[in-house]
């Protein structure tokens, strides 16, 4: 089997599309895992909107295009993407100063640079995130997905409180009953009979914005073409790529742990931008891949293929241009309870058992805190990530450095002093190196052996060319024996040649 066979094997989904089109049983599962996303999304993307200072619509598109179009464009199966706070938070200057239109053509920009990250590989760093990190993001999130459902409860009527209790009764009873239907499906159906059934007073999806009466149109940006407008437009749409992709790719690396299964990352990555870029040319914010709706498609309705995905943003779409009334009388009471759920799912409670903490390494437990902390505070996932990485990888030097030793020995003639030099050597351990050697006392020869060492860049090599000239100084031969085939190609090259 060749190599693209291999790899093209390692990202195949499982299930398929085709195995659900096949399987009556899992294409009634992904489809009515759709509609509860299609449901849920329907305060997410008003709540989004209004937060990104734009019209109701502008975040329902959004979330229209991009729920449809990631599904054949995307590479990680059953992840939702749609109109998100973090975007919203970043382009909102955009539209305060200058307009919808600004901020429609920042999306486009955002989602081009997107495409560009993607093809240079950007996905592939997904691999230098820490376990600790991404339990630090999952609890994180877990928590922001349920402060975020508190505001709800402001100027409510004390009626929300048994619709949410109740709520989060049927979503922990009804799985265990049945799986066929979606515990969260029950819940907006039952609480929605029940409100209309006896006129309760509740706080209703309508309340937060109106629902637009058609589909998204083709929609092109009011803006000059212009080089003073790619400079208003180009950082923000950097900074939505940078956050976008970063929340997309961490998602999809939480799925992928769920299920399982593995996703193409670049894939995922050019096929954000191409969401993006459809959004803004269809009238939208533009957004990224959504945490808490993803957990209620794969946690919660156990969706797993892209159908889910497709249905969910049709059935959004049949929603607010067909059936806006009957939207507009759920109760965010059950929407509330079905992410109260999603949060407690989420969250990863084995990390904070004290059996868990008094086994595992301070490092990996301040990792997790430094991720988990200034999410809190900036209600911003990336921060926290680009934060935790960071402290992880300053601890990671810190204590690698920390393993390389250097053993002196005399030969029994005295004529000679053998060095053995033992781990890996870069400029956190190479720093100390020159201290490690007698100089001094040391015979007319020195051999110094890397026979257990590995020379990884230029700082090492600098710290040798150190330690020999040192020894020359003093009249003393020193030979350097035992490197391996690259620290010997590396070292030859740049040896003597550094300043």
């Amino acid at each position: 089997m060749s190599a693209t066979t291999r790899e093209k094997d390692r990202y195949r989904p499982r299930p398929t599309v085709m195995d659900a089109l096949r399987s009556p049983k899992l294409l009634t599962k992904e489809v009515l895992a759709g509609v509860v996303v299609g449901l849920a999304l329907i305060p997410e993307a008003i709540a989004f909107a209004l937060a990104a200072g734009v019209p109701a619509e502008v975040g329902l598109f959004s979330s229209i295009v991009m729920a449809i179009s990631i599904a054949f464009l995307g590479g990680r199966p059953a992840m939702i993407t749609a109109a998100t706070a973090a975007i919203a938070l970043v382009i909102r200057p955009v539209a305060d100063q200058y307009g919808l239109d600004y901020l429609i053509a920042t999306v486009i920009l955002g989602g081009v640079i997107q495409v560009v990250l993607g093809l240079l590989g950007v996905g592939k760093l997904m691999r230098f995130i820490p376990r600790s990190v991404m339990v630090g993001f999952v609890n994180a999130l877990a928590i922001l997905i349920a402060v975020a459902q508190l505001e709800h409860f402001e100027g409510a009527s004390w009626m929300i409180y048994p619709i949410v209790a109740v709520g989060l009764l049927i979503l922990w009873l009804f799985p265990k009953l049945t799986k066929a239907v979606p515990a969260p499906l029950v819940v907006v159906i039952v609480a929605t009979v029940a409100v209309w059934a006896f006129g309760l007073d509740v706080k209703s999806v309508g309340d937060l914005g109106t629902l637009p009466g058609g589909p998204p149109l083709p929609y092109f940006p009011d803006v000059p073409l212009t080089f003073e407008t790619l400079q208003i437009i180009a950082p923000y749409a950097l900074g939505m790529a940078a956050v976008g992709l970063m929340e997309s790719l961490m998602t999809a690396k939480l799925v992928d742990d769920i299920t399982d299964t593995h996703s193409n990352k670049t894939r995922e990555s050019i096929g954000q931008g191409g969401a993006n870029i459809l959004s803004g040319f269809f009238g939208g914010m533009g957004g990224c891949a959504m945490i808490g709706q993803t957990m209620i498609n794969v946690r919660a309705s156990g969706a797993r293929t892209r159908v889910s995905t497709f249905t969910a943003g049709v059935f959004l779409l049949i929603l607010v241009w067909f059936l806006g009334p009957i939207m507009s009388l759920i109760p965010i009471g059950a929407l509330v309870a079905v992410m109260f759920m999603v949060a407690i799912l989420t969250f990863d409670w084995h990390s904070i058992r004290p059996a868990t903490l008094k086994r595992m390494p301070k490092s990996e437990t301040i990792v997790m805190l430094v991720t988990v902390i200034p999410v809190l505070i900036t209600h911003n996932l990336s921060i926290g990530v680009v934060i935790g990485v960071f402290v992880a990888a300053i601890l990671f030097v810190r204590r690698v450095a920390h393993f390389t030793t250097v053993t002196r020995s005399v030969s029994p003639d005295e004529s000679t002093a053998h060095y053995a030099v033992d781990g890996e050597l870069f400029f956190a351990s190479s720093n100390d190196l020159t201290t490690q050697f007698e100089y001094a006392e040391d015979p007319q020869r020195v051999v110094i052996d890397m026979s257990r060492s590995h020379v990884w860049d230029a700082s090492t090599v600098a710290a040798l060319d150190g330690i020999e000239q040192k020894y020359r100084d003093h009249g003393t031969e020193v030979e350097i024996i035992g490197l391996n085939t690259a620290s010997g190609d590396f070292h030859g090259r740049l040896t003597g040649n550094l300043p």
